[in-house]
Parts: structure tokens; sequence; C-alpha cells
């Protein structure tokens, strides 16, 4: 089973080497590439560290929103989106070539990431920004999202995700941040929610760079999953 996280988010975690440590427990990274958060050092140090440490590279692309962290409502349209994920996704894809690393995958952020996966509409325009930047790759996306028969009739790879830290409603969708008990902490409970999640035939597990006591919680979700792929 293969485990993701969402990095290249915080400067600070690249520089005191809590982003390394956690990379060293993931198969799969999903780097920020400038829409939420990121810029051309967090890319390149943190592909440098993926590079090193024997990582896939994946893009994480948002709506443009670093004030709200791309959880914000999107107001744009689809197709407005599309031309700054699209942007987003060469500026990553400059940094990969720069280092001889292909990216593997694409997994949406934040709004853009339950935009996708509810309607086809943002679906669509997200399958057209990877492919004006030359991406045929997986687009990872929450497992039972409504969109996923739309994109495999279209031809896309689709990769179904579970969340080891985050809890869900009783429809199998992530309860909103601020909702009490939304983020799971306890890297037990974690490792059991991976556990379930690995079960019910989900093809990765994700893990976020930004969960307090994140490091703890792979180390936890890791051991339960089984060694890196």
């Amino acid at each position: 089973m293969r485990l993701n996280g969402d990095v290249g988010e915080d400067p600070v975690h690249i520089d005191d080497g809590r982003q390394r440590a956690l990379l060293a427990l993931l198969d799969d990274a999903n780097v920020a590439c400038g829409g939420h958060a990121g810029d051309l050092d967090t890319m390149t140090r943190t592909v440098a560290q993926c590079h090193a440490l024997g990582v896939a590279v994946g893009a994480h692309p948002s709506a443009p929103d670093r004030a709200s962290f791309g959880r914000a409502p999107i107001t744009s349209s689809p197709s407005t989106i599309a031309g700054a994920v699209r942007a987003q996704l060469e500026a990553l894809g400059e940094v990969c070539a720069a280092h001889a690393v292909a990216i593997t995958h694409v997994k949406p952020h934040g709004a853009l990431y339950h935009a996708a996966g509810d309607d086809e509409a943002w679906a669509m325009a997200l399958l057209d920004a990877m492919g004006a930047a030359g991406l045929a790759v997986p687009l990872v996306l929450l497992a039972g999202a409504r969109t996923v028969p739309a994109l495999v009739a279209r031809g896309a790879r689709v990769w179904t995700e579970g969340f080891a830290d985050r809890a869900v409603d009783h429809q199998g969708r992530l309860l909103p941040r601020g909702a009490p008990g939304a983020l799971i902490t306890d890297p037990t409970r974690a490792a059991g929610r991976a556990r379930e999640l690995a079960a019910r035939g989900v093809d990765t597990v994700c893990v976020h760079g930004d969960t307090p006591g994140a490091l703890a919680i792979a180390q936890a979700v890791r051991d339960a999953l089984g060694p890196r792929g």
C-alpha cells in the first residue's frame, strides 16, 4: 500500500529537517507548486530531497489562494483555474526536469480537490490543465468521488485516496477542518484508520505534513501499511 504526503508547503519544515524525515517514510510526495503555497525555492529543495530519498514526485496544485491556503470557496471559473493550474504544473515540471525527475501524479489541493471530486466541469478542467502541461499521469481523488466514472470514461487514470489523519462523515466525505474531531492526531488511531482504508482497497493513503505530530503519525501509519514499496 502506497503512502503519500503533502509537502513543500512550509519552508521552516524544510530548514529544520522535519520535511526530510517525513519524506523518508513516504512512497509519493505531493509538492505544492505555487497556488496555495510553495515557490521556486521550496519546489527546488523539495524535489532534490525526493530525488535523494527515492520518493516519487507528484504535483499538488491549487486554485490561486495563498491567503486561505487554498481552502476558500473558488470564485473563478473552471477555465480560469485550469490556466492557473497549468502554470503551476509547468513550473514544477521545469524544476523536476532540472533534477532528471518525472512528475508521477497530480493531486489537487483543498477546495480544488473537493471541486474536482464533486463536479464534472471542474474535473475536466483539471484534466485539460494536465493535458496542456503535457502530463498523462494519474489524478489522485478521494475514494468514492462522484467524478471518477466520467474521468475514466475520458481515458484518465485515477488513484483513489483515503486520509489517515482526517475523519469522515457517514458519506465518506472529509469533515471540515474546523469541525470537532476532524483532525486525527493520535498515531495509534491514525494507524488504525490506515489499516481500514487499505482493507477497503484504496490505492493510496495520505498523511499531511502540517498535521500536529505529523512525523509520529506518519511513522505509525508506515508501520501499519508495511515497508515502502
